[in-house]
């Protein structure tokens, strides 16, 4: 995902500069950051949870995270992608799940090429009219554009692209069984980062989802609705800390969503939910919610050192982590009512 704050990407680029290499602008707006959000007490934002204390499976999240970053890069178009793909089709199928692949293409920003392209969406309780949007993106960076050593080397992804897929991955075991009125949509954004130097676009896969989700809402008599939508975004970091992002905070239709989610976090004693306001993060949910009109949030640990570098493997991610985003997401998902409304 493409995040940087404006000090960071000011920063990064005088060093690339210096070092005879330009690399990405800055794409996150607003707050200037001369200080990471980390400087708040670690303790005091650790929680005591163990994986047995935690009712949704990390560990079996975290396998899938090993399992996606085998598969090797993922770009879109990729055969990588392609393999992707499949893997997921037959996991959310075999979970009971509806899969469609949204295709659509995109010019090659390098060579102009046609490149086809798909977001994946799966259905939960399709006959309930109203519901729940929860997405990520599946596609991984072309190349490790920030890595200090190869920046053209290979890049899995594995917090940034595959944290999130595999979450999604797992919840879907709980969601056949989802009690209330909303049927849920898991979404797979591809294209959310298929750039190659800092002038290509971000975000084409959920923008063509929001334009046809809008053209949809259009008609006489919609055949269905989403509610809120939630993006998860790099919630596999080991250091987990997750502030509320200022987007989702500023739109006064998605704050009550990021209160709400963050008080189950609290209720349930996941203290890495740190009701305090972070970056302002550009990121998929922006499109979800200026175009297509979803109230939608996004729940990222924005501070992730290995950001589109080579080092961003499995290892830097946590099963506990994945456990305790999981558990935070399904605990809200069961207390939609729909007496909000």
């Amino acid at each position: 995902m493409p995040p940087r704050s404006m000090f960071q990407s000011a920063f990064l680029l005088v060093s690339f500069l210096v070092a005879g290499a330009m690399v990405t602008g800055a794409l996150l707006w607003g707050q200037w950051a001369p200080r990471p959000m980390r400087h708040i007490d670690p303790e005091k934002h650790q929680s005591d949870l163990t994986l047995a204390q935690i009712p949704f499976d990390g560990e079996r999240a975290f396998k899938y995270i090993e399992q996606l970053c085998e598969i090797g890069p993922r770009p879109s178009g990729s055969a990588g992608m392609r393999r992707q793909q499949e893997l997921l089709t037959k996991h959310f199928t075999d979970l009971g799940g509806q899969v469609e692949l949204q295709k659509f293409r995109y010019r090659h920003p390098e060579n102009g090429s046609w490149v086809p392209m798909a977001n994946l969406i799966v259905r939960w309780h399709p006959e309930r009219r109203e519901r729940i949007l929860l997405c990520a993106h599946y596609d991984t960076l072309p190349f490790p554009m920030l890595d200090p050593v190869d920046p053209r080397g290979r890049f899995v992804g594995a917090n940034d692209g595959a944290s999130g897929t595999a979450l999604l991955m797992e919840l879907g075991r709980h969601m056949p069984e989802l009690p209330g009125p909303y049927g849920v949509d898991f979404v797979l954004f591809d294209a959310e980062e298929f750039i190659f130097d800092q002038h290509d676009r971000y975000f084409i896969g959920s923008e063509y989802f929001a334009r046809q989700y809008r053209k949809l809402q259009q008609q006489r008599k919609p055949p269905y609705r989403y509610r809120w939508g939630v993006l998860l975004d790099m919630i596999g970091d080991a250091d987990l800390q997750i502030f509320q992002e200022r987007y989702s905070m500023s739109w006064p239709e998605t704050r009550p969503l990021v209160e709400r989610i963050w008080s189950t976090a609290d209720r349930l004693g996941v203290k890495e939910f740190i009701a305090k306001k972070g970056h302002a993060v550009r990121d998929d949910h922006l499109p979800v919610r200026n175009i297509g009109r979803i109230p939608c949030c996004n729940i990222i640990d924005f501070d992730y050192p290995p950001w589109h570098t080579r080092g961003d493997t499995p290892d830097k991610c946590s099963a506990l982590s994945l456990a305790k985003v999981g558990w935070v997401v399904l605990e809200w998902l069961k207390g939609q009512t729909g007496d909000d409304r």
